[in-house]
């Protein structure tokens, strides 16, 4: 029996960003699928091309940035050969998008009622009454407000609906961003660092309520964070970008048992634990300027186990294992080594 088409399928999406230095590869052949009701998590440093992922997607990336090739294709429709009123039909009603810093994304001059209640506004969410009933349809947009107010825990909905979004804490500004992206009900929910700023038990609240919405609702998620241990205890699957690229994908158990791509295993490393004995241990060197990267893997600087043969070209994908996959050399040169550790590594 074949699998189900995935609902979401990103195909060598490449985006560019012209410089006076040279033409910046932010997103270079990134591929990935999702699957209705998954959950799927985006990991990597900053500045390694996930929110740009997103944005391409949404097709919200900003001159002179454009989107050089590739394919989006979403309930069997390429994104990027629609128009652009075709696409605004589905960016926030069907491809919903939590952005990552609320206090410069909510507008400090409408309450936080408004700004939720226009999406409803946009997509003709509540549109049940004739078009002559405007006070009716009105009053049942504003009931829909105060509903996803309350399904996201933000306290007093209908107080708090006049308040402005100074009037909000920063995990309040989140919940209130979230209830903006599930207004209209969106198959897919693009969350980018949605816990950025939040001290640790409002990020354990916001984590929660993705996953409530995604049991809920089968919403599908994209979950775009540097922290690898909170994609580890939330995703289903997980990607990990490097420089633009993506350089391991899997089940999340997969990857983070069995790392196969010293990136991935350099970010676990990096994770602390209060039952370890041995040190953190960063990976080391910086991230590459993207416009002059190595031929090859663009890891090579920084890894431990650099070949002449990292630098000697693309380097293809290696199947670890049935859904996990990585782009390394050594792993085919040590296929039958024993399982091998950063830490021991780096010594």
């Amino acid at each position: 029996m074949s699998s189900p088409q995935p609902l979401l399928q990103v195909n060598d999406l490449t985006t560019l960003f012209p410089t006076r230095r040279g033409t910046v590869a932010a997103v270079s052949a990134v591929s990935f699928t999702l699957a209705r009701g998954e959950i799927l998590g985006v990991v990597g440093e900053s500045g390694c091309g996930k929110s740009v992922t997103m944005l391409s997607i949404l097709r919200l990336v900003s001159a002179p940035g454009r989107i050089a090739s590739g394919e989006i294709v979403f309930a069997g429709r390429d994104l990027l050969k629609l128009s652009e009123s075709a696409v605004r039909k589905i960016r926030g009603k069907d491809i919903a998008m939590v952005f990552q810093d609320p206090l410069t994304t909510l507008n400090p001059v409408f309450t936080i009622g408004e700004q939720i209640h226009e999406s409803l506004q946009i997509h003709g969410f509540v549109a049940a009454q004739p078009a002559w009933a405007w006070r009716n349809r009105h009053a049942a947009e504003k009931d829909r407000v105060i509903q996803l107010m309350d399904e996201v825990g933000i306290a007093s909905p209908l107080d708090r609906y006049h308040e402005y979004p100074h009037q909000f804490s920063g995990g309040m500004q989140q919940r209130a961003l979230i209830a903006m992206a599930l207004a209209c009900e969106p198959q897919i929910l693009l969350a980018d660092e949605p816990t950025t700023a939040l001290d640790v038990t409002i990020q354990a609240q916001i984590i929660e309520l993705l996953r409530r919405i995604n049991r809920t609702h089968q919403t599908a998620i994209v979950l775009v964070t540097h922290n690898l241990g909170l994609a580890a205890e939330f995703c289903h699957r997980l990607i990990v970008m490097y420089a633009g690229r993506v350089c391991e994908m899997g089940a999340t158990d997969q990857v983070t048992e069995q790392p196969a791509h010293p990136y991935t295993q350099g970010l676990l490393a990096c994770l602390p634990r209060l039952a370890a004995k041995t040190r953190i241990e960063p990976i080391p060197g910086e991230v590459p300027d993207l416009v002059g990267l190595p031929n090859g893997c663009a890891f090579q600087p920084r890894c431990a186990f650099a070949q002449d043969a990292c630098a000697g070209g693309p380097i293809p994908w290696v199947e670890i294992a049935p859904t996990h996959r990585a782009r390394c050399l050594r792993h085919v040169a040590f296929r039958r080594e024993p399982q091998w550790t950063w830490h021991e590594t780096v010594k």
